[in-house]
């Protein structure tokens, strides 16, 4: 992905946010300046990996295959402080989070607003394939078999609970408009508990053709190397 395009998508996710009356902590707003005249280097945001997220999955093509998330909070790996963590993220209609699952996190998926999510669902086998037989979850509390590859869509206010080895996908669908979606988990941890089916990058390279508008997890390790 360009930095420019990560530009783009940010902005427009801003105002999406805005629009669903979805405020970010002070710093989420903060331009590469702002970051360079505060020493946030003690701080969770950067230890935690708090931010922007932005990727393509690797594809190449982010309306495709892509996803927005920011976290809001989230603990230490070791968990002596807090054991959970809470993200917020844009999904667009037929734009595709690949099918993976976590080793480690349990999370629930909270459609916060918007149009309706579609996430579709396998278990695994023990050597990570899908696996064909059903599997039971909980939506809002209540127990639900899906069928192999079988759909569950959450409408405003519904959510979901994914249990570890649980294979998931989602998109939002078609004709409904994109989806503020909301994430409550124990603690994550995006560069090791992610299993995608189909061998992709977690975060994709960027080539640096602008200034970043907002800076990216991923970007913290360069700016405080330059502090």
């Amino acid at each position: 992905m360009t930095r420019n395009e990560i530009n783009k998508i940010i902005k427009d996710a801003e105002i999406f946010f805005s629009e669903s009356k979805f405020m970010l902590p002070p710093w989420g707003y903060w331009g590469l300046n702002d970051w360079q005249e505060n020493d946030m280097s003690e701080s969770d945001i950067f230890s935690h990996q708090l931010g922007w997220d932005i990727t393509d999955f690797g594809s190449g093509d982010f309306n495709s295959e892509g996803l927005v998330l920011f976290t809001i909070r989230n603990g230490a790996l070791d968990h002596k402080d807090k054991p959970y963590a809470e993200k917020i993220m844009i999904v667009c209609e037929n734009q595709i989070t690949p099918f993976h699952f976590h080793w480690k996190k349990t999370e629930d998926i909270i459609n916060r607003g918007g149009g309706n999510l579609i996430i579709r669902l396998y278990g695994s086998t023990n050597n990570g394939k899908f696996s064909d037989e059903s599997i039971v979850v909980m939506t809002d509390g209540v127990k639900r078999t899906v069928s192999p590859g079988g759909d569950v869509v959450l409408t405003p206010g519904e959510s979901i609970c994914l249990e570890t080895g649980m294979y998931h996908s989602f998109w939002a669908e078609e004709g409904k408009g994109r989806v503020l979606v909301g994430e409550v988990s124990v603690v994550s941890d995006d560069e090791r508990d992610n299993r995608f089916y189909k061998e992709l990058l977690r975060f994709p390279d960027i080539i640096e053709d602008v200034e970043p508008y907002r800076l990216l997890t991923s970007d913290y390790k360069q700016i405080l190397a330059k502090s």
